[in-house]
């Protein structure tokens, strides 16, 4: 309904600790006119401000922090022509939406994906790689004395 019977044209997702204490969780904020269906959703993600790594509520968001959102914003009227795909913005077409079954929670397409540091795995591939690095250093000591042998075992 929300798509047949309404424009659904952006989905704000703000991060985790807005309504602390109320819920930790990741929110979405969505905007729609009624009255016109649905062919595109815009998708925005709020980062943090720098140095900012939750919200609370002694350090709840400011209004100031969603200037990049008003600069990206652009005119309703126009279906939205000055937006651009940025790190934070991306668009999703409702065919994209339904083969998802509805599903809402996109993940950014332009988030840099995030390195696994636990220390264990980390351990085991250094370990991994100094194994290999010894299996090299046997095979090279094997090929140099068999040169300096002239080939004889």
């Amino acid at each position: 309904m929300l798509l047949n019977e309404c424009n659904l044209h952006t989905i704000v997702r703000l991060p985790n600790g807005v309504f602390n204490p109320y819920t930790g969780i990741k929110t979405n904020i969505l905007f729609f006119t009624k009255g016109e269906s649905t062919k595109d959703v815009w998708f925005y993600e709020h980062p943090y401000p720098e140095g900012v790594k939750n919200y609370n509520k002694s350090k709840p968001m400011q209004f100031e922090e969603f200037q990049s959102e008003i600069d990206w914003w652009g005119d309703e009227a126009d279906g939205f022509k000055a937006r651009k795909e940025t790190n934070q913005a991306w668009k999703r077409s409702v065919e994209y939406l339904e083969g998802r079954g509805y599903n809402f929670d996109d993940k950014n397409p332009y988030e840099v994906l995030k390195k696994d540091l636990n220390p264990d795995d980390l351990l085991q591939k250094y370990q991994d790689a100094q194994d290999d690095i010894q299996k090299l250093r046997d095979q090279l000591k094997i090929i140099l004395a068999d040169a300096l042998n002239g080939g004889r075992p």
